[in-house]
């Protein structure tokens, strides 16, 4: 049964650094992804890594900051974050995907699969 585990959550002052894991099981996704949910807001996209090319993408809101990076000897997906804001506050979520068009791999309809979060929280 494919299945997608979060880690590295966690209380964080303004400015510190996170390093949030996500380990897939059952099989290895072409492509996987980060997403985050704040309180009262829609779940927005993070970064995303694709297989093969090891293509990346991040939202505007991260760049310079996050670095997603994969493993498929151990079937993990870590996202690097620095320099964190408190409006980095969020439910965080991992997502796989099947091979798709990079277009839209950023969208959460690319993706069949979804952890159950990890909190991180980032005091000022």
């Amino acid at each position: 049964q494919e299945r997608l585990r979060e880690s590295g959550g966690g209380l964080v002052q303004a400015g510190g650094s996170l390093r949030l894991t996500c380990a897939a099981s059952g099989r290895t996704f072409s492509n996987y992804a980060w997403f985050r949910q704040a309180p009262g807001k829609e779940r927005e996209f993070v970064a995303v890594v694709s297989g093969g090319t090891n293509l990346t993408r991040y939202a505007d809101s991260v760049k310079g900051r996050f670095t997603i990076s994969r493993d498929d000897s151990k079937n993990t997906v870590h996202l690097h974050m620095n320099s964190l804001k408190p409006e980095d506050t969020a439910v965080y979520y991992c997502a796989g995907g099947r091979n798709m068009d990079s277009r839209y791999l950023m969208g959460e309809p690319a993706y069949d699969y979804w952890g159950q979060g990890t909190q991180v929280t980032v005091s000022s």
